[in-house]
């Protein structure tokens, strides 16, 4: 992917080769930490249940589950382990956990990266515009949890419609929605069998109602910036603090991601100082709360995504100075 997608005239490519050697060790000090913090609000809340020392607890542990994904996504770029091995295997685990079949990911995440904010061929972008309610209850969880679900039941079917996964690879798509079924499926089975609600407890209520918080992630990184492909211009960073970098594997340098996938997560503070502090520029970035305010107040009035122009950044600090200060005058 480093050939596809690198900006080689960014970054000396001396420096570019140093930030991308991976890491077995950096990948299990992050796959640890994060599953160790999982095992540990899940204890919590098991032995809380029916208290309200469980509220908090069932808030975080949802929270930990759903930054799961951004360990898969960092698994179907490869760059976790330095073994090859780990990252298909890991990334597979993840992808069962947070109802993400993996290889699908993989296939709409290289339409994503090699088509960033190309309506007719990202990934992501394969959805209508969004409205006021559409995109309430995309970032509430909804309309996710069901699309992620209806996907498996449908791949189970064999039924793939989507545009971006090759023909040679759709027998692997479905094959994948079966297992992730027939696993769902057992687990369910499994719980009325010996008549326990854990899996609902530990894993998929929480999961399912904190959503929103993992959607602060997902819905900064392209919403609101220009349809072209210029990674300095079609993607965001997050002013964010150190937990919650640490929760998004850094996610937050989304724009240094962007221009140079293949450098592993924990070398991307690195490779946005190289690319960016050191230059004295920064890429377009706002805080989390900021963006979704401004996301709100531009789909208010019944307006849609789609009466903004294509070629604009119509988010942005700037883009909401600049509104404050025409009203002002």
């Amino acid at each position: 992917m480093d050939e596809v997608f690198a900006r080689r005239d960014m970054i000396e490519p001396a420096r570019l080769r140093a930030l991308s050697g991976k890491s077995d060790l950096a990948g299990f000090l992050q796959v640890g930490s994060h599953l160790g913090a999982i095992a540990v609000t899940g204890t919590a809340l098991w032995l809380t249940w029916g208290t309200w020392w469980a509220v908090p607890l069932f808030i975080v542990h949802g929270v930990l589950l759903n930054f799961l994904y951004a360990g898969q996504h960092e698994l179907s770029h490869w760059t976790v382990f330095k073994t090859r091995a780990l990252n298909e295997w890991f990334g597979r685990l993840f992808g069962f956990i947070v109802i993400f079949p993996r290889d699908f990911d993989q296939l709409q995440h290289f339409a994503h990266h090699r088509y960033t904010q190309d309506w007719n061929r990202d990934g992501e972008l394969v959805r209508p515009p969004y409205t006021f309610t559409s995109y309430v209850l995309y970032v509430l969880g909804p309309t996710y949890w069901y699309y992620r679900v209806r996907r498996i039941v449908r791949f189970s079917l064999g039924i793939v419609t989507e545009p971006y996964i090759p023909e040679g690879r759709k027998a692997e798509v479905v094959r994948e929605g079966r297992w992730h079924a027939a696993g769902y499926i057992a687990i369910a089975v499994l719980s009325v069998v010996f008549q326990t609600w854990a899996a609902v407890i530990l894993w998929l209520a929480p999961m399912m109602v904190t959503k929103v918080v993992h959607q602060l992630q997902n819905t900064i990184e392209h919403l609101g910036l220009a349809h072209e492909p210029n990674i300095l211009e079609n993607t965001r960073s997050t002013r964010t603090n150190a937990v919650m970098r640490w929760m998004a594997w850094n996610m937050q340098y989304h724009t240094a991601h962007h221009a140079f996938p293949g450098v592993p997560f924990h070398q991307l503070p690195e490779l946005h100082k190289a690319l960016f502090t050191e230059k004295g520029r920064e890429p377009h970035t706002m805080s989390y709360l900021a963006f979704q305010w401004e996301v709100l107040k531009a789909f208010a009035g019944g307006r849609t995504e789609a009466d903004f122009p294509d070629e604009e950044m119509w988010i942005s600090d700037h883009a909401a100075k600049a509104r404050a200060s025409a009203k002002a005058a």
